[in-house]
């Protein structure tokens, strides 16, 4: 069985990471990311890379193992390359664009909906349909594209909504005469 816990996480060129008490800080070209450490697991930085290891064979500590290993590996990606999202609406006069640290929604609704974009993400619209989330931080830029995305929901008779790229709406067929 290969887990995913036993490969250490490369630590590229240009980016230095540091353990500080209870938190893994890296830094690298775009930006300063850190975690809180996990009791239940080891963290060790040595040549280039951070090898992350169960304290003992518990089933917590063995749990956490994975997934504090893929944290440190979503870190290293953030600070480097980033991370991104796009949506894309459907719906006739269904229409978005950014003015100044607002996004601006017409959803069907009577009124306009202002999304205030949170610091740490960047949101771009090079169309009226398309909105393009991005930011260092995954579970940031993950949350604030739902966040969206629960504006308006696409539903299956139409498609009309918000979707992610590439997301498959299954579509019912109407009512029949």
């Amino acid at each position: 069985m290969s887990r995913i816990g036993k490969k250490p996480v490369v630590v590229p060129a240009g980016v230095t990471a540091a353990i500080e008490g209870k938190t893994l800080s890296v830094k690298g070209p775009k930006g300063t990311l850190s975690i809180s450490l996990a009791d239940e697991v080891s963290y060790a930085i040595e040549d280039g890379s951070i090898s992350v290891q169960p304290v003992n064979e518990t089933k917590r500590a063995r749990s956490f193992w994975g997934m504090q290993r893929t944290l440190v590996q979503n870190l290293i990606t953030g600070v480097t390359e980033g991370y991104s999202k796009t949506l894309q609406i459907t719906g006739v006069g269904y229409r978005a664009n950014v003015q100044g640290k607002n996004l601006k929604l017409q959803l069907g609704y009577s009124h306009d909906v202002d999304f205030a974009i949170p610091e740490g993400i960047t949101i771009a619209t090079p169309d009226q349909t398309t909105v393009q989330i991005s930011g260092i931080d995954k579970q940031k830029v993950g949350q604030v594209a739902a966040e969206i995305r629960r504006w308006r929901k696409p539903e299956p008779y139409k498609g009309k909504g918000i979707k992610y790229a590439g997301e498959y709406i299954f579509r019912k067929e109407g009512k029949k005469k």
